[in-house]
């Protein structure tokens, strides 16, 4: 298994025989090189969105349609997608999972807001969400926007994941020490993977505190376009 980040909020995931973008965002992001567009969607069979927030769905539609290859996630975005973009997608909703490549991913919940652009301003784009993604012998939680919740201390002991991709950047969403306690009192990772931070001056540039903070987790601060083998 081998994951990159993609910057911000998106990661390749190369997951059983699935190739799983997660939030991809190319266009207009300040971190991710251009001239590594091409490595990064090569031979990609899934997206996978947290939520509606343009920096996370960036350039879902343009990819679903360059790459002919469905798009994942919450039943009302998805469908709304269906049927103004004509793409194909595969829409479900918290709770559910759906089987990408064979890797068995859960929808679960998370706590943020979720809206994609319109013409009089945002429009609502369904639920936001997080992700358990069971496969090649591990689960990880893909956190999506959110703070701590009570809820992740039962996502914690049911889903079990050993790898924790955590938003940990502040102001929109947790920040470093926010997630090192949702990791230590919910989880029992053996691996933490920070994300949606650096992008922007606005949020956080380290991870230093988090891995501080978690002493005996393998924290991981990952580079742009360097694949982490799991």
């Amino acid at each position: 298994m081998k994951l990159t980040w993609l910057g911000h909020s998106g990661f390749r995931l190369q997951i059983e025989q699935a190739v799983i973008l997660i939030d991809p965002w190319f266009s207009g992001n300040p971190v991710f090189p251009d001239d590594r567009r091409a490595e990064a969607i090569d031979g990609a069979t899934h997206i996978l969105i947290t939520h509606g927030h343009g920096d996370h769905t960036g350039d879902t539609l343009a990819l679903a349609k360059e790459l002919k290859i469905p798009v994942v996630g919450i039943f009302d975005l998805i469908g709304h997608w269906e049927k103004t973009d004509k793409i194909e997608g595969i829409g479900f909703n918290k709770g559910g999972t759906v089987d990408l490549g064979g890797a068995q991913v859960t929808m679960v919940n998370a706590t943020h807001s979720s809206s994609i652009s319109g013409p009089d301003g945002p429009v609502y784009a369904g639920h936001e969400s997080g992700y358990m993604i069971a496969g090649d012998g591990h689960v990880i939680y893909v956190s999506g926007d959110t703070d701590i919740m009570a809820d992740m201390e039962w996502m914690g002991d049911l889903h079990k994941p050993d790898i924790g991709i955590l938003c940990a950047g502040g102001h929109f969403t947790m920040d470093m020490s926010r997630a090192a306690y949702a990791a230590k009192r919910y989880f029992d990772f053996k691996t933490v993977i920070p994300c949606h931070y650096k992008t922007f001056p606005l949020l956080e540039q380290s991870a230093q505190v988090l891995i501080d903070a978690l002493s005996g987790v393998d924290v991981i601060e990952p580079k742009v376009m360097e694949a982490i083998a799991l």
